[in-house]
């Protein structure tokens, strides 16, 4: 073993310190080399890292306000909606409404059209009744006024019973002591055409009688002759 006194030995131990330092210093150096770059690496990925995150944050932003925007207008769709379904449902009920007033206005204009039937068939009816009873007024008067003596006059009503138009047959030659004294009858036509006897004058007890009989028969010649054959069987009596 050598000496710490032989000069070289510490020629060598400063040497061989010298080569350790450097050794370290070369690890150290590594050590740091590799520090740097795992620091450099850490910073570039935490960079990355960084600039991802914010990219991502931002795309999140932007997408909240993308949904946010089709909410609102997902909401004033529904508002949209609501509102085009209320005015459907009212639409739709007033279209209902229109078609009630509409079938009422069909059944009422088929009522009047029924009525209008009616009315023009009662019409020509009484037409063709009057045209009768005119056809037996003129065969009436004929026979009364050319043989009896009887006159036919028209006079209008003043009473409320006999309002109208009415008709006065007066006859003559009944009372044998007096030709010319006048015995009366008075009739007028109801609204359904039917003959209406006022009154007589002379009275006759047996007028209804007679009237009701005229009714059913419809011949007013003969009832005409059966009023004068009464006015002849009271002046009798």
């Amino acid at each position: 073993m050598a000496s710490i006194t032989d000069p070289s030995f510490s020629d060598r131990f400063t040497s061989a310190m010298e080569e350790i330092h450097k050794e370290q210093l070369k690890t150290y150096g590594e050590i740091i080399d590799m520090t740097v770059e795992l620091c450099q690496a850490h910073t570039q990925s935490v960079k990355s890292a960084l600039d991802t995150c914010l990219k991502k944050c931002k795309d999140d932003v932007m997408l909240f306000d993308t949904i946010q925007t089709f909410k609102t207008d997902l909401l004033q769709k529904n508002v949209s909606l609501k509102e085009k379904k209320h005015a459907i449902s009212e639409m739709t009920t007033e279209i209902q409404q229109k078609e009630m007033q509409k079938d009422a206005i069909i059944q009422k204009m088929e009522k009047l059209g029924e009525d209008q039937v009616r009315r023009k068939e009662l019409i020509e009816s009484q037409n063709k009744a009057n045209k009768n009873r005119l056809k037996n007024l003129q065969k009436a008067r004929v026979v009364f006024q050319e043989h009896l003596g009887m006159e036919i006059r028209t006079i209008q009503g003043k009473t409320q019973l006999s309002k109208g138009e009415k008709l006065q047959f007066v006859f003559r030659n009944i009372n044998p002591s007096d030709q010319d004294s006048a015995y009366v009858v008075t009739m007028g036509i109801k609204d359904d055409g039917s003959y209406q006897i006022v009154s007589s004058d002379p009275a006759l007890e047996c007028l209804p009688v007679l009237e009701s009989r005229l009714q059913e028969t419809n011949n007013l010649a003969a009832f005409l002759a059966n009023v004068r054959k009464e006015f002849i069987s009271q002046i009798r009596s």
